[in-house]
């Protein structure tokens, strides 16, 4: 019997990332979307440059935990993941978690690429969320959001146990004038719960 050899890419965990139904860039982002197309406190949560984690726990009024999924090297390649990829210098290591309160509810997933020389830098402790990583360090961030998806993952409707579709958005953190990770993120529908009807 002969064992059959897998190629390291091809046993790579997979991102969950959205079919889009509707997509927007920067304008939609710095426009904001009429109120009948996402309501104003969700647009709060996915166009505001605050950190998700904060808001996720001020909302619950639970402390926000993470549970990484996958780290992966993915070196050169553009991984699936929204162009804005190319400005992250390579090789690439691509990070997943799920972001739930104590009490176990997932409320979020996302998905970020770092340059694999440098995560170590920034990522210190890798089972903190990323904001509360870089508070750590007072490390000085700007969130430049790019695009907004609205769309469906069946992978995601199991995860949350929630019916999507779903609303995510991607974008850049910079730090002392340079892109340091790519961001894609997915809310789940949950946060109706504290946000209203979508």
């Amino acid at each position: 019997m002969t064992t059959a050899l897998t190629s390291p890419t091809s046993i790579q965990q997979q991102w969950h990332r959205l079919e889009p139904i509707w997509q927007g860039g920067v304008d939609q982002v710095q426009a904001g979307l009429p109120h009948s197309q996402l309501a104003p406190a969700w647009q709060i949560l996915l166009l505001g440059d605050g950190s998700p984690t904060r808001h996720l726990g001020l909302l619950t009024r639970e402390k926000i935990e993470v549970d990484v999924i996958d780290m992966s090297p993915i070196g050169q390649g553009d991984d699936g993941a929204p162009s804005l990829i190319s400005a992250i210098p390579t090789p690439h290591l691509r990070r997943q978690v799920w972001l739930r309160t104590a009490s176990g509810q997932r409320l979020a997933y996302a998905t970020s690429w770092w340059d694999a020389n440098h995560v170590d830098d920034y990522l210190q402790n890798r089972s903190l969320p990323i904001w509360e990583s870089l508070t750590r360090l007072h490390t000085e961030l700007y969130r430049d959001i790019q695009g907004l998806y609205y769309g469906r993952s069946p992978a995601l409707e199991t995860a949350f146990q929630e019916k999507g579709p779903f609303w995510g958005r991607h974008y850049l953190f910079w730090h002392d004038g340079k892109p340091l990770t790519l961001i894609y993120e997915v809310f789940s529908p949950y946060l109706s719960k504290y946000l209203g009807s979508v």
